[in-house]
């Protein structure tokens, strides 16, 4: 089981990246997919959820109207589109597999920095 995490950088802020989080290795459908991010010194935190079969869509309020969370079932592959970026928004950038059966996280990416210069 993997999941291999893409598209981080760095970027301007008020610039946009779109964060790919591609699955392979088994089915995914009973495990809802999450981005989560770590800046140093922080504790993890979490960004937003989705769901492979039904789409259904559950962000962090901090991160409602400038990250947008979806999936392409064909390709196993989970986005993060992130907008008006900003320097807080620079850290390392995880996807997770969140099984619904325990309520854990038993598959992570390595992440992927994104670094949001003013």
């Amino acid at each position: 089981v993997q999941l291999v995490e893409s598209g981080g950088g760095l970027v301007q802020a008020g610039g946009s990246l779109r964060l790919s989080c591609a699955a392979s290795g088994r089915t995914f459908s009973s495990y809802h997919m999450t981005w989560f991010r770590q800046a140093p010194g922080k504790e993890r935190e979490f960004i937003a959820r989705i769901s492979w079969s039904g789409g259904n869509r559950s962000y962090a309020e901090s991160m409602k109207g400038r990250f947008t969370i979806s999936r392409d079932k064909a390709k196993k592959t989970v986005y993060l589109q992130m907008i008006s970026l900003k320097p807080e928004d620079t850290a390392v950038y995880y996807c997770a597999a969140y099984d619904l059966a325990t309520s854990g996280y038993p598959y992570w990416g390595q992440g992927t920095q994104v670094t949001v210069s003013s």
